[in-house]
């Protein structure tokens, strides 16, 4: 299903909770020649959340907790024009509540780049602000764009946060997206 206009003000309890786990955020895209910006997914607002988005073309992940601390991780490459899948995987450090993780970016299933989150937020992000796909309403997770610049500049067809371990396959497989959508039906 493609999401020309975005979704959201989807409600936390509403999304799969990412917190003190590995997750993955995997989505697929149409970028035009001009390049990728915008929010991919954020959730969350200025006092803690988390979000995937691009910023001058790249990837970027970025954690905010509290509004005290902000990771930013970022691709090494641009994405580039066209229909192609990018993942983000967060390897949780465990231990406890709060840790930190790994980041990876993948390209269809290329790893291209990657970095570190030090610390995560361990309960919720917030009572008002919410998980929005396409662009991001209220306050933003990040000041590295805004409620205004958030509008994601191409096509986001789908979005797909996974949890736990990683089966180590970057891509996800269009066939098996097809019969877990049907088996759902």
């Amino acid at each position: 299903m493609a999401l020309p206009r975005g979704m959201g003000r989807l409600s936390e309890n509403s999304v799969v909770s990412i917190k003190n786990k590995s997750f993955s955020v995997t989505t697929e895209l149409e970028v035009d020649g001009d390049g990728a910006e915008g929010v991919i997914i954020a959730q969350g607002g200025r006092f803690g959340g988390w979000g995937v988005y691009a910023k001058q073309g790249k990837a970027k992940f970025v954690y905010n907790v509290l509004g005290i601390q902000e990771f930013r991780v970022e691709a090494d490459e641009v994405i580039p024009a066209g229909v192609h899948q990018v993942r983000v995987e967060f390897s949780y450090d465990g231990g406890g509540l709060g840790k930190g993780g790994d980041v990876t970016f993948y390209y269809d299933g290329d790893a291209v780049g990657g970095g570190r989150v030090e610390a995560t937020q361990p309960l919720i992000f917030s009572a008002d602000e919410t998980t929005d796909i396409g662009y991001e309403s209220g306050t933003t997770v990040t000041p590295d764009y805004t409620a205004e610049t958030s509008k994601f500049t191409g096509k986001i067809k789908w979005v797909q946060i996974d949890l736990g371990l990683d089966d180590h396959d970057h891509l996800v497989d269009p066939d098996e997206r097809f019969r877990i959508a049907m088996a759902k039906q």
